[in-house]
């Protein structure tokens, strides 16, 4: 019961990963101005009118309104009159951003839905563990571990609201995310009772080393490419595609050529299984999913941001980086045999 909540846990982060990019790529970040509610609402509201003040209305205590291009949020619960009183409402605090849009809001919304799921997930997986502390306590601690890096990542996601998308952050709510992912690997694969035979090389070992802190780096490399194409969206519009990377500064070309190095490596990881017949299958997962990372990246950037592909991009980087700690933890069980 325990192994099949990690796994339940493994999937749904990875929805709330796959949700993130999907909120990325739209641009609705802001789609819920509050967190963790939503206009102050618990299901957040499909229509401009929920969220614009109206004459003879029944609005509740923490509701969120767009106001003369501010949010107000109510003091009080109380029915409107005919004018605006300014003494019902006060100024939201967080930030100033102040539009709203259904799609992003929704878009968000389930975002968070997904959020709150995984959340319930670690915590029953954290619960469950607690029956292995007499035998094995590090699974139990890293368990709750777990469950609180899960917290602070939520903690984390209302900062990035609040701070009005600062890319520091939404670097660090990646992050976050591919180690909680990690932890969850470690889990089950600390808990397997798979008694194949593998045989890992000092080498093999060292360049899954190395491939998994270069993945660590292109994702943070890229949340901050991303940012720069943002800037740019905001300066060109949207209708002006192929203008955006004309001059995407150098922590595009870092990334650009980070992404050579992390091919060759993890081509050097599959070549060295192969050769030395190590029995880790799933180093040809990890070249397919190198291929559309690469492929996905390449249609951004030559085919103009093609529809889908940051959000393909993004997911590929997560799952790619989710097998390469794999195969890593699969090669700390394995016996260990010289290059």
């Amino acid at each position: 019961m325990y192994r099949k909540w990690i796994k339940i846990s493994l999937i749904i982060i990875y929805l709330v990963i796959v949700a993130g990019a999907v909120v990325r790529m739209t641009g609705s970040g802001m789609g819920c101005p509050d967190w963790p509610k939503c206009f102050g609402y618990l299901i957040p509201p499909t229509q401009e009118a929920e969220i614009t003040w109206q004459a003879n209305q029944d609005y509740f205590k923490g509701q969120i309104i767009v106001y003369g291009e501010a949010l107000k949020v109510a003091q009080t619960n109380f029915t409107s009159g005919k004018d605006f009183n300014l003494n019902n409402w006060k100024k939201y605090e967080k930030h100033s951003y102040s539009t709203f849009n259904a799609t992003h809001t929704w878009i968000e919304y389930i975002n968070r839905l997904l959020g709150a799921l995984s959340g319930l997930a670690v915590l029953i997986m954290a619960l469950l563990s607690i029956k292995k502390w007499k035998v094995r306590k590090r699974i139990t601690l890293i368990s709750f571990f777990t469950l609180g890096l899960l917290l602070f990542q939520a903690w984390l996601g209302a900062t990035v609201v609040y701070s009005e998308l600062l890319p520091s952050r939404i670097t660090m709510h990646m992050l976050v995310a591919l180690i909680i992912t990690a932890l969850l690997i470690y889990l089950l694969n600390a808990t397997s009772i798979d008694n194949r035979l593998h045989r890992a090389s000092s080498r093999f070992r060292s360049l899954l080393g190395i491939g998994i802190l270069l993945s660590l780096i292109q994702v943070a490399l890229g949340t901050q490419v991303r940012q720069s194409v943002d800037e740019m969206v905001r300066a060109m519009g949207s209708n002006g595609k192929s203008e955006w990377l004309l001059d995407p500064g150098i922590k595009f070309y870092i990334h650009r050529s980070f992404s050579i190095i992390v091919v060759l490596i993890n081509l050097g990881i599959w070549y060295i299984n192969k050769k030395k017949n190590l029995g880790f299958n799933w180093t040809n997962a990890l070249i397919l999913l190198v291929i559309v990372e690469v492929l996905s990246g390449m249609a951004m950037y030559y085919l103009d941001f093609l529809f889908g592909m940051q959000a393909l991009h993004l997911v590929m980087a997560a799952l790619f980086f989710g097998v390469q700690f794999y195969i890593f933890m699969q090669a700390q069980k394995a016996q260990l045999k010289s290059a």
